[in-house]
């Protein structure tokens, strides 16, 4: 196992990085919209650009890692990245702000794609479920301390950008400097997106809305947090909460829904991320602390949302197909990611700060019902499921590493016996 994680230790090194600077930058462009004097609408729709890039980077970052090779495209999406941080400093347009956020995706994607493909790769049967977590564990990290590199200075000055592109240029070194050799890249498989649905309505309706909440919080978290009165440390304390929430309790709702049903664990989260919601608008006449407490609650069971959804598709989804259906989840991810913000800014503009989470509370509500609606019309059978696999919660996961580890999960066998 140590002599897996030894192998892969640079390229975990250069992902930690890449979510410690993207977990930064989402926040401080939030808090800095605002500065700026742009309107709640305006600041959801720039946020919305990071959403639609990753899309895209889901859909057509695979062809320049397949044209030119994993360490080549890795090297040119971590260029532009950090150009596309700096330009923002540079021109102070909602338009170019949103551009650039389009191009932040699309380069996330791109070399998040290049990491899990290389992991994957030197992950063996054996040893790649406990990689895996590791993996998550460094996203959520990553993402999580991220928040607090706001209070290295002023979000209303220039150098909180520059350190942003510091941190995307650093994340280059380990991996241009690793000996082990990249992996051959793989053409993508796409799915049809109505099949998808057919096969699986919850599980495809639960990752839209997972990717509206999820990107809402990611987006239009700091904002909200800003617009209700906190500091930027407090800020940063209430976004790392949030996160670090998510990376607790993924494992223990997942292996809940490993031995029950998967749609009644997943109308529970939805329920509990409502509810959670409304503790969160409640705690905002409370002490700070225990609105971050919240916070922590909160995103416990909005982050478990998309991995639960996931594993409810691969449960009904062709094991033989289970690369298309990884491909199909993320555009579902996507498709809610890309909208969530835009739709939430417009609930904040109109109820103030806590029209957020009254909009995140009525699209969980959304989905219990729906969700218990399907249980009574469809038994679940006796159709055997597939493990339940964590996913990171800002919808950068690509589908190697995923698709790889369902696939092996039940057929492990010994390092010494392959």
């Amino acid at each position: 196992m140590w002599t897996a994680i030894k192998s892969i230790s640079s390229l975990l090194l250069s992902f930690g990085m890449l979510l410690l600077g993207n977990g930064m930058t989402g926040t401080l462009l939030g808090i800095r919209s605002r500065l700026e004097g742009f309107s709640t609408g305006t600041t959801g729709f720039i946020m919305a650009g990071y959403s639609v890039g990753l899309l895209l980077g889901a859909l057509f970052a695979t062809r320049v890692v397949a044209t030119v090779g994993h360490i080549r495209a890795f090297a040119a999406f971590a260029s532009i990245m950090s150009v596309a941080v700096l330009a923002h400093v540079l021109i102070i347009e909602p338009i170019v702000w949103f551009a650039l956020r389009v191009v932040a995706g699309f380069c996330m994607a791109g070399m998040v794609m290049v990491v899990e493909s290389w992991v994957n790769e030197r992950a063996t049967n054996s040893t790649r479920g406990r990689i895996l977590s590791l993996y998550m564990m460094t996203n959520y990290m990553g993402a999580g301390l991220g928040q607090f590199m706001l209070l290295l200075d002023d979000p209303a000055q220039f150098q909180l950008f520059v350190i942003a592109s510091m941190v995307y240029s650093f994340a280059l070194v380990p991996i241009l400097l690793t000996r082990s050799s990249a992996p051959k890249p793989s053409s993508p498989q796409r799915t049809n997106f109505r099949e998808l649905f057919a096969v699986s309505p919850v599980g495809v309706y639960g990752t839209i809305c997972a990717g509206m909440t999820n990107a809402s919080l990611n987006s239009m978290g700091a904002v909200f947090a800003k617009d209700a009165g906190l500091s930027i440390s407090q800020v940063s304390t209430f976004m790392a909460m949030a996160l670090f929430g998510g990376m607790v309790m993924q494992f223990p709702l997942g292996r809940m829904s490993d031995r029950f049903d998967r749609r009644t664990v997943l109308a529970v989260a939805a329920l509990a991320t409502a509810t959670a919601a409304y503790a969160v608008i409640w705690a905002t006449s409370q002490p700070v602390l225990t609105l971050i407490i919240a916070a922590g609650f909160f995103g416990g069971f909005c982050f478990a949302i998309y991995p639960l959804s996931s594993s409810q598709v691969n449960d009904l989804a062709d094991p033989d197909k289970l690369v298309q259906v990884a491909a199909g989840v993320l555009i579902s991810y996507g498709i809610g990611a890309s909208v969530g913000p835009i739709l939430v800014a417009q609930s904040m503009a109109f109820y103030g700060p806590q029209g957020m989470f009254y909009f995140i509370a009525a699209i969980n509500g959304s989905l219990l019902v729906f969700t218990i609606v399907r249980i009574l019309q469809r038994d679940r059978g006796d159709k055997e499921k597939a493990p339940f696999i964590p996913l990171g919660g800002t919808g950068v996961s690509s589908k190697q590493l995923y698709t790889a580890a369902l696939s092996n999960a039940e057929h492990i066998v010994p390092d010494d016996k392959q």
